[in-house]
């Protein structure tokens, strides 16, 4: 498993906690506050997973010492 995936599981399982507590504690349902934590947090998770091999792309670009136009003149996002 690559570390990309193991740090979007670790991630969501933190947001999955937090999501359900604060559901819970502003609706006082366990039902309500189940459907809240599971729904927001994994599409969040599919974000952050494609955010990072953004962000991964991205800084393998960053150009040597001796050129830093970097990023306005270098960072390319396609």
């Amino acid at each position: 498993m690559s570390l990309d995936l193991i740090k979007t599981a670790t991630y969501l399982t933190i947001h999955l906690t937090v999501g359900f507590t604060v559901a819970y504690v502003m609706t006082g349902s366990l039902a309500l506050a189940g459907g809240i934590a599971l729904i927001e947090p994994m599409i969040n998770a599919v974000a952050f997973f494609f955010h990072e091999k953004a962000w991964n792309s991205v800084t393998m670009r960053v150009p040597p010492a001796s050129d830093r136009r970097w990023p306005r003149d270098q960072a390319r996002f396609a």
